[in-house]
């Protein structure tokens, strides 16, 4: 199938990511806010994946969770110079903003491929959010005057498939522990409240992203004809094996001018120590993570699928981590959050 054009339909990648067909919402940002973080479907029993149920009840998740909000009227807070100076240095800007400038293409070049109307208008809506979240970050970074690399041309990816699995699993980690640095950013204090309170529905939003995601891998999986799942999990387990190595190095990218730029591609996991002014221990944050991972999926239906690869091995590291240190002698203590930290 042609990945630019939709079955019945002549529209371009772009027309999937820049138009919701929605009409405008009337209901208030309390409400908005409470029916983005929660959500059950009517069906009785169980939601297997592969069945009409589950799949119906995942597309109405995404749908009917949606958050209105517009990047043209958020009232971006007036920053002292130091924490002017502490968003500047973050080294996340560029990659954040390409990242989602991928992602809104990746996604919607999946959605064409897709039969299904339910699945394919998730995704579609999927692809639409995207394109929001790198329209928030483009604002904000203008805004608060943020010098960025100029953005490289994005191209529609060559094997969409590929593509689309290795922005959904890098997601899955990412937010894993992004939902943790926010948690952390916020209990420090040395962002305002209005900022924190501005990206507070974008990192709903990514959780609302993942869920589907999962949701959609374990119906994919389902429905797939049976010679084609050996394929299918080999090429899951290559792009897990290309997400270690891509955070395990520096990642360059060039701009529209051909120029090199270099830049951490794994601050989601190493930039605990830019979102607060003390020392974090590593089950410090590792606990964080999970608890917040578990507080941001808290209100969706519980008969969904939720992502498992970053909190397994969260779980698995931090096991590791406790034995070592009980066999070295390292003590704990707890903070007033009733967080564990390490003190030899």
């Amino acid at each position: 199938m042609n990945t630019t054009t939709a079955p019945g339909k002549n529209r371009t990648l772009a027309d999937i990511y820049s138009h919701l067909p929605d009409k405008p919402s009337e209901r208030t940002l309390e409400q908005v806010d409470y029916e983005s973080r929660h959500w059950s479907s009517p069906v009785k029993g169980p939601l297997k994946p592969g069945s009409e149920e589950h799949k119906k009840a995942t597309a109405d998740m995404f749908r009917e969770t949606f958050n209105p909000y517009k990047p043209s009227v958020i009232p971006w807070p007036d920053l002292d110079p130091e924490t002017l100076h502490r968003i500047v240095s973050l080294p996340i800007w560029d990659i954040a903003v390409q990242t989602e400038g991928k992602a809104r293409l990746r996604m919607a070049a999946y959605a064409e491929m897709i039969d299904d109307p339910d699945v394919r208008d998730a995704i579609s809506r999927n692809a639409w959010e995207e394109n929001r979240h790198k329209e928030v970050l483009s604002r904000m970074v203008e805004h608060y005057g943020v010098p960025l690399a100029p953005e490289p041309a994005y191209k529609e990816p060559r094997d969409t498939e590929w593509a689309y699995l290795v922005t959904g699993f890098s997601e899955c980690w990412d937010s894993f522990f992004a939902f943790g640095l926010f948690a952390l950013a916020e209990k420090a204090g040395l962002f305002p409240a209005e900022l924190i309170e501005t990206f507070e529905p974008v990192m709903q939003e990514e959780c609302r992203h993942i869920l589907l995601f999962a949701n959609w891998l374990a119906w994919h999986r389902a429905t797939m004809p049976f010679w084609k799942r050996p394929w299918f999990e080999l090429r899951v387990v290559g792009v897990l094996f290309f997400l270690v190595y891509e955070r395990m190095s520096l990642v360059s990218s060039f701009d529209d001018k051909g120029v090199e730029h270099t830049q951490d591609n794994n601050f989601t996991v190493t930039g605990a120590q830019s979102m607060t002014d003390r020392q974090v221990d590593f089950v410090e944050l590792v606990e964080l993570c999970l608890r917040e991972n578990e507080r941001r999926f808290s209100g969706y239906d519980p008969r969904l699928q939720r992502p498992q690869m970053a909190p397994f091995a969260a779980r698995l590291a931090l096991r590791g981590v406790k034995l070592w240190r009980r066999l070295r002698g390292t003590a704990y203590h707890h903070d007033h959050d009733g967080v564990a930290q390490a003190a030899e």
